[in-house]
């Protein structure tokens, strides 16, 4: 029933100040201005590739507010998109899966998806913005609780297939979970679940701070050196991540600090399949 990982949704005190950081390092374009109830915030809308990121901006009371008074500006929500909204919503009902219907989306509880606040949104097929991104790919669910657990959860409020999901480990960042994908091998949209505990490493720190949350966020992108540019230019913090020297081609971390608290990760066009389970998928870097 989900199509696409579509948006995120970031909690900011200036709307128009962190705008000009997602124009100016990722080529994104300001393409509406919403109101919500809902989120007691009002919402600059910008593309990004095929994607959209929400800047919500809290005009009084609300749940913006309160993630801006806990942790400060960040991720505060994932946006999926489904191409039968109505059909999802029943499934979501006969699961008891409660949700909050608002300006065609709906919004359901962090409780009912192991931390992580939901928009979901009907899929609208979009050209892609000119800039270095193409789209937004993954939303990452870092959890306290058993991987296990939450993949079965998702497979089933979802209607996921998950014999479709792929497993995933990192030595290098002390996780192990799985990647719930949507439909591979067409796309990589997925909800990427990974369970840490070893606060020597920073996902194991954070989820030592907030338990099961959400994490960060991928893109992937068809200019990867012009991000880097991009982001030097600015003078803004980003880890590369290839570990042989020399110009980054591949992808990078982009820091909190450059994007209104987003953790973001960027990954050259296809890469991704590499550790998603299908690595023939990977288109071979040109000359």
């Amino acid at each position: 029933m989900l199509e696409r990982v579509d948006r995120v949704l970031l909690a900011v005190r200036d709307r128009a100040a962190a705008a000009e950081n997602f124009i100016s390092l990722l080529g994104a374009a300001v393409i509406a201005e919403r109101p919500s109830r809902q989120l007691g915030a009002v919402r600059t809308v910008l593309a990004l590739g095929e994607s959209e990121i929400e800047l919500c901006q809290p005009t009084g009371a609300g749940p913006v507010a309160r993630h801006l008074e806990r942790w400060g500006e960040g991720l505060y929500a994932g946006g999926l998109a489904a191409s039968n909204i109505d059909r999802l919503r029943a499934h979501l009902a006969a699961e008891k899966i409660a949700v909050v219907a608002e300006g065609g989306q709906l919004f359901l509880d962090p409780a009912d998806c192991f931390g992580m606040p939901l928009v979901l949104s009907p899929y609208v097929p979009k050209p892609r913005r000119p800039g270095p991104v193409n789209y937004l790919y993954e939303i990452t669910n870092t959890l306290a609780s058993d991987w296990r657990q939450a993949a079965a959860h998702y497979a089933r409020i979802f209607g996921l297939d998950a014999r479709r999901f792929s497993a995933i480990g990192s030595a290098r960042f002390g996780y192990q979970g799985t990647l719930t994908l949507f439909d591979p091998p067409a796309r990589l949209d997925r909800i990427e679940l990974s369970e840490a505990h070893d606060t020597n490493f920073a996902m194991g720190r954070f989820v030592a701070k907030r338990g099961d949350s959400l994490y960060m966020c991928y893109v992937d992108a068809n200019d990867v050196p012009d991000i880097v540019a991009r982001l030097e230019r600015a003078g803004q913090r980003w880890t590369p991540r290839s570990k042989e020297g020399g110009p980054e081609r591949h992808g990078l971390w982009v820091h909190p600090s450059a994007l209104s608290g987003l953790l973001l990760g960027v990954s050259r066009r296809s890469l991704a399949w590499e550790w998603s389970g299908r690595p023939e998928l990977v288109e071979p870097l040109a000359a």
